[in-house]
């Protein structure tokens, strides 16, 4: 059951996000209205009411929130953590500092709901691994860039 939680990040959600080991889920649509969805594993809370995220410049799921703008994320996590994010996607560093190839983008809070469900709960989300010292370095460095545009942006 669908509940409405507004536009503030909830703590459970943040402390997640801040754990920087969460997966979520965006959802976009093409120019043609197919959806997309992406998985995406490096982003940080910006205050309550923002997320910033780094994805590939070639991806559709980039494309497509560039052209749209309006977005949604899903996040299942650890201790019932069950939210869906509306929100719009702006681009606040083209390329990222880090790579060449990433960007970051913002994603503001328009609605939050929980949907977590009366039946059951997520004692374990999507938890994902490095696939070797290359990627753990880059993904630490780009997390470390969402964090400081946390504090500055």
């Amino acid at each position: 059951m669908a509940k409405h939680v507004g536009v503030k990040l909830p703590e459970d959600l943040i402390a997640v996000l801040k754990e920087g080991k969460t997966v979520s889920t965006l959802a976009t649509f093409s120019e043609k209205g197919l959806p997309h969805t992406t998985p995406i594993q490096c982003l940080y809370p910006k205050g309550l009411e923002s997320i910033l995220i780094s994805i590939h410049k070639e991806h559709t799921g980039y494309h497509n929130m560039v052209w749209q703008k309006k977005v949604m994320m899903c996040f299942m996590d650890i201790n019932n953590v069950v939210y869906s994010v509306l929100g719009r996607a702006g681009v606040v560093r083209a390329p990222s500092a880090v790579h060449p190839l990433m960007n970051v983008v913002r994603i503001d809070i328009i609605d939050i709901k929980s949907d977590r469900s009366v039946l059951m709960r997520v004692d374990s989300g999507v938890r994902w691994s490095y696939t070797s010292w290359e990627a753990e370095q880059l993904s630490t460095s780009l997390m470390n860039e969402l964090k400081e545009l946390s504090q500055t942006l």
